[in-house]
């Protein structure tokens, strides 16, 4: 089979797998101290009467995928041993965690989104160990708040899981041994405490596996492509709820505008990709602006940096600078087509073969052009683009484009070779995202152009021909952004 068709692995077996290995020994309750005391008669009555149902896992869609990413994976490391874990929760405010989303790579490699899970490849061979749902005969079923059935929901059992996602499944208490012995262990570390204690740390092994890891990550097969697709056309669907909400825009601000937007992420995605960015007036000039506390002023514009995960974890990554009035002032379109004319350019600028940078510098030289017209740059638009200079920056001040996938800043280990200083191949997708900041206490300036910060963000694919915007479906010329916000305000 080679390395571009998805395949399955070998020899699969379905038979489920024991759900309580006999060394199994029930872990310590995760409770609080305010739970009511549990009386022996209560404890046995609970572990009785219960009848028992499947959860419906249908075979996931990514499963096949998955079993080609991981044989390619195995072809680099030949006879070693490579550990993936999961993750687990994250502790937001002392008892309360954070909603669980598992960790990327152990995703794209194997399919599952439970916590606590780890996947191991060895030989070729790849085994999920995971932690299943809780036994009725014992406590945690009924008391555990954060694997509890009862207070945390019906988790898969192993042998859901392996019909579901098409590798065998074992219970997370047969982990320990399977790490033992002496052959080499690459780990993703830094996800598991539990794991990175179990396999004592090689750095030099491990940094070279996340990187490789973010490296075959770069090129999207098909149905990345689609997950892709999706998480921008649901994001589109999010501007729009924003934009017909306009007149509680106005009364509530920036915070009205990130809950309409995450509403939709919900209803038809699996979260945010990221902290919403919701900027009105000079906040814009703020790069990661996330308080999203201020207020939405006529006159001035807003800049909305949105984007939705999907419910396998791809997310897009979108910005609009749009007029609150519905209409670009004369001074903010032509700031709003200068920032434009860099996007378009950058665009038009990626194709395979091409070097990643070449969106940056083909945006940079418009952008810079443009400054030096308006007679902000203290030497010419030549002078200030030589590398030992890029005094335009001042106003521009971050990268073009950064890959986007699972993550939103994706295939970060990816080494520079591969990625900022190598070149673009089809079935790479990036953002193209210029934008100019001028900052409200910017003294170089003229007063008229304070506080004002623009972006316009999309996301392109690179295909065999050049390139497909992805979110080309939100309007992004001046004229068709005013007729769209028209339209959708009524």
């Amino acid at each position: 089979m080679s390395d571009d068709t998805p395949g399955t692995d070998a020899e699969l077996t379905l038979t489920e797998p024991a759900e309580t290995p006999p060394e199994h020994h029930e872990q310590t309750l995760n409770t609080e101290q305010h739970d009511p005391t549990v009386p022996d008669a209560w404890a046995a009555f609970m572990r009785q009467g219960w009848g028992d149902r499947e959860l419906d896992l249908p075979p996931h869609a990514v499963a096949p995928y998955a079993a080609a990413r991981r044989q390619r994976l195995a072809e680099q490391f030949p006879g070693e041993r490579l550990v993936l874990p999961a993750g687990g929760y994250k502790v937001r405010a002392y008892d309360t965690d954070y909603r669980f989303r598992s960790d990327t790579a152990h995703t794209y490699f194997s399919g599952n989104q439970t916590s606590d899970a780890v996947l191991v490849v060895e030989d070729g061979e790849a085994v999920l160990y995971a932690r299943p749902r809780s036994s009725r005969e014992t406590d945690e079923f009924f008391r555990d708040r954060q694997y509890g059935e009862l207070w945390a929901g019906r988790r898969p059992s192993l042998g859901e899981m392996t019909a579901s996602l098409g590798l065998p499944v074992r219970h997370l208490d047969e982990l320990p041994a399977a790490l033992e012995g002496t052959g080499k262990t690459r780990v993703h570390r830094g996800l598991d405490p539990r794991v990175d204690h179990l396999v004592p740390g090689d750095e030099s092994l491990d940094t070279d596996f996340a990187r490789a890891i973010s490296e075959m990550r770069l090129v999207k097969d098909e149905w990345e492509v689609g997950e892709l697709q999706q998480a921008c056309d649901i994001t589109a669907l999010g501007f729009e709820d924003s934009v017909r909400e306009w007149d509680r825009v106005l009364e509530f601000g920036e915070r009205w505008l990130e809950g309409t937007f995450f509403r939709r992420a919900r209803a038809m995605g699996n979260d945010l990709g990221y902290d919403s960015i919701v900027a009105g007036g000079s906040h814009a000039t703020t790069l990661h602006w996330i308080d999203n506390s201020g207020p939405v002023t006529p006159g001035e514009l807003i800049l909305l940096d949105m984007g939705v995960e999907g419910h396998n974890l791809y997310t897009a990554d979108v910005t609009r600078t749009l007029p609150v009035d519905g209409r670009y002032s004369p001074l903010q379109r032509e700031l709003y087509e200068l920032v434009l004319a860099a996007q378009t350019a950058g665009i038009e600028a990626v194709r395979p073969g091409a070097a990643f940078l070449a969106a940056h510098q083909a945006a940079m030289e418009v952008l810079a052009r443009g400054l030096e017209s308006m007679g902000l740059l203290p030497v010419s638009a030549d002078e200030a683009l030589d590398p030992e200079s890029k005094v335009y920056a001042r106003w521009t001040l971050h990268g073009t484009s950064h890959m986007l996938g699972m993550d939103v800043h994706d295939c970060g280990h990816a080494s520079p070779e591969a990625y900022n200083k190598g070149v673009l191949a089809a079935g790479m997708v990036l953002t193209v995202e210029p934008g100019l900041y001028f900052q409200e206490d910017d003294l170089l300036v003229p007063e008229e152009l304070r506080g004002i910060g623009i972006r316009i963000e999309d996301d392109i694919l690179v295909t065999p021909e050049g390139s497909r915007n992805l979110s080309a479906s939100l309007p992004r010329a001046a004229d068709e952004v005013e007729a769209w916000m028209a339209r959708l305000r009524g």
